[in-house]
Parts: structure tokens; sequence; C-alpha cells
């Protein structure tokens, strides 16, 4: 069973959220909180995998992240997040939030990105991945320093940390270059090592930073 908190100022946007999981079997939301406080306070009175945090809820979404993983190592916290927050999601993203979600995500989308979380995948919304690329290619913020840091990664590597930034998932990186799993699973634990990245999400927008990622999301030819 996969327990989530939910974390909005909007009552009506916990209700859908709340109305999409709990058609999901093996999802079981055990808290609702409506502002960063209520949130912090739910992750230490209940066991929660997943914790899905609107990024600009009043007391901020970032500090309610910060106290989430501080606490509750074994909780990961996808943000949820709108167009146009570039710059708040890359710091979310540094605070070490295991992803983001458009808030008008779908309800499969919403489900799928709770599992992947759950099991350690990062959660990376394509529409705001071309958004945090584009922004970081205007900024060129950390462009320098992310290329030494993937400099001395294997090409197999670099593949791999390519499509990670992009959000497939291990399956899904396995189907794109032929590989097994257990060989995805490898190379992401090597990367993290080599990259001193401390989880997934990290890994990915370091492939954004490093260029790996052309403008718009797409990979590089």
């Amino acid at each position: 069973m996969i327990r989530v908190l939910i974390a909005d100022n909007e009552a009506l946007m916990r209700a859908g959220i709340r109305l999409i999981l709990e058609n999901a079997d093996e999802v079981r939301v055990v808290a609702e909180a409506q502002d960063a406080r209520a949130a912090v306070e739910a992750c230490r009175a209940h066991p929660v995998d997943v914790a899905l945090l609107d990024i600009r809820m009043p007391g901020d979404g970032i500090s309610a992240l910060a106290e989430i993983i501080r606490h509750s190592s074994r909780t990961r916290v996808v943000m949820l997040t709108a167009f146009g927050e570039e710059q708040t999601v890359a710091s979310a993203l540094r605070a070490g939030a295991h992803g983001y979600l458009l808030k008008d995500t779908g309800p499969r989308d919403l489900i799928d990105a709770v599992r992947r979380a759950a099991a350690g995948e990062p959660v990376l919304a394509p529409q705001v991945t071309r958004q945090l690329v584009e922004f970081r290619a205007r900024s060129g913020h950390g462009s320098e320093a992310a290329a030494r840091r993937i400099a001395d990664l294997t090409p197999a590597e670099r593949d791999v940390l390519r499509l990670l930034g992009t959000g497939l998932s291990n399956a899904g990186i396995a189907a794109q270059l032929h590989l097994s799993s257990g060989t995805v699973k490898a190379h992401i634990s090597s990367i993290l090592t080599r990259t001193d990245c401390t989880n997934r999400v990290q890994a990915a927008v370091l492939a954004q930073e490093a260029g790996l990622l052309a403008p718009g999301g797409h990979l590089d030819a």
C-alpha cells in the first residue's frame, strides 16, 4: 500500500486529487494539509510514502519539503506546480524534491506518478521539464560546472543520464537503449556516485544543466 499526503491550500484541489487516487487499489490517502506547517506535522503523525505538496502553499512549499526530508527519509516529495514557475521548481529540486507535476495532470498520469515516486523513480512532468531546460539555457545557470561533473561518465552512462533527464522511467530507458532494467539501475547508481548527486531527480536536472538535452526538452542529436 502506497500512503499519500495531499497538501494544497485549495480544498477543491485536494478533493480532486483524493478522488483520483482512491480509484487506485494500492494507493491510500492518509492525510491532507492546507499549509506548510500542517504538511510537516502530518508527515510526522503518519507514515507517508509520497507527499504531494503545492509549491506555492501558505508557509512555503519548499520549506515544508526541506522539513519533511529532514525528518522522514522514507517520504518521497513531489511538488505540484503550474506553468511559469521554472525558478521555483529549480529551487525545489535543489532542496531534494523527488519531482514535479502540473496541477492539471490527468488521472492516469497522476496515479502512475505516485507509483513511480514510491518506487524511487523521478517524476518529471514533460511540460515543466521543457520550461526548466529553456530557463536554464537562457540563464546559463550551472552549465560549466555541470559539464565538469559529467566529464568522467562513460558513453553508456551519458546515454542513460540523457534519457533520465527527459523523465523516463527505468523501464522506458531500458526500452530505448535495449538494456535490461538491472543494467539501467547499475548505470544510474554509478552516475549518482560519479556526479555526487543525492538522488535521481538531481541527476536529471544535472543532465539538463550540462546541455545533454536541447531546449524544448528533446534529446540532442
